[in-house]
């Protein structure tokens, strides 16, 4: 090659490097101080996002503790209810699993599936187990009592009235402790026997409950059947269940007339209601649960 095209070559490499620098540095500058127009957008986006970012935490935070306080009491109202703890619930939703498909594993999955097969088979062991305990201990002691049954007929959850707690009484417009469930009905309606027992006593008065029948259904359970305006039965007397005890009554010191029912178990009280789930179908259970436990005021 000749030497003055060498030259010309150098010169030129030269000139496009020259080129390429000031481009570059041009460039540079420009993304420096100048922003285009979807670098405002984001910006502009950025910064709303870290002003209602702090918001959103404090939102996030009542909403969990919000959420925290409302699994503890379905926890407390699920244990009252069945005697027992609430089952827990798997950690892993089916949220996080589509979130997170695309990063796990075909092996993560079969491991999971494998594990879960085997943990659902325990429970399902667990609760045959514990039918046979029931069935077992069922056949042992043929006196087990719940679930009881209505005392009275037709009752629909529109009759249910305050149940056990501290209720507002109408007569002496203070807060005082409600010993059972009022279930209104006309005045006369027959009240019948929740369960086969045995009439351990009979009251007739016309202060506090007014006319009381309680039986007796052994393995410590005990009925009581308050406000009575007849009684049908006497002392000493055996009942079957859904035989009639009596009438419903009224009385000077009632606001209504209604059903005083009470349930009782070595003595302490019981929430009536939790022992008549089987006479009604769940979702008239649910309401009565739920009439039983919002109404503020009692009836006597």
């Amino acid at each position: 090659m000749k030497k003055g095209t060498k030259k010309r070559l150098g010169r030129l490499f030269r000139y496009l490097s020259a080129t390429v620098t000031v481009a570059v540095g041009l460039y540079a500058l420009l993304a420096l101080f100048f922003s285009t127009e979807q670098e405002k957008r984001l910006r502009t986006e950025n910064e709303l996002y870290a002003a209602y970012y702090p918001g959103l935490l404090e939102k996030e935070q009542l909403l969990t503790d919000v959420v925290r306080g409302l699994e503890t009491k379905d926890d407390a109202l699920y244990r009252q209810i069945f005697q027992t703890d609430a089952p827990a619930v798997d950690a892993l939703t089916a949220a996080d699993m589509i979130s997170f498909s695309d990063s796990l594993s075909e092996n993560f999955f079969l491991s999971y599936s494998a594990s879960k097969s085997e943990s659902l088979m325990k429970m399902a062991g667990n609760v045959e187990d514990s039918f046979g305990e029931i069935f077992r201990a069922l056949a042992a002691r043929r006196d087990t009592v719940p679930p009881l049954s209505l005392p009275l007929e037709g009752v629909s959850y529109v009759q249910t009235g305050a149940s056990v707690g501290q209720r507002h009484n109408p007569l002496y417009k203070v807060e005082m402790n409600h010993g059972g469930i009022d279930l209104v009905a006309p005045q006369g309606s027959p009240v019948f026997a929740s369960a086969d027992g045995v009439v351990c006593s009979v009251t007739r008065s016309n202060k506090g409950l007014g006319n009381v029948v309680e039986v007796d259904h052994r393995n410590g359970y005990r009925t009581r059947y308050a406000l009575l305006g007849e009684i049908s039965v006497s002392q000493g007397r055996s009942v079957k269940k859904g035989q009639k005890i009596g009438t419903v009554g009224i009385s000077s010191t009632t606001f209504a007339p209604h059903l005083h029912y009470e349930v009782l178990r070595h003595g302490v009280v019981q929430d009536p209601v939790h022992y008549l789930f089987c006479s009604v179908d769940p979702e008239e259970y649910a309401r009565m649960l739920y009439l039983s436990v919002s109404t503020r005021q009692s009836l006597d």
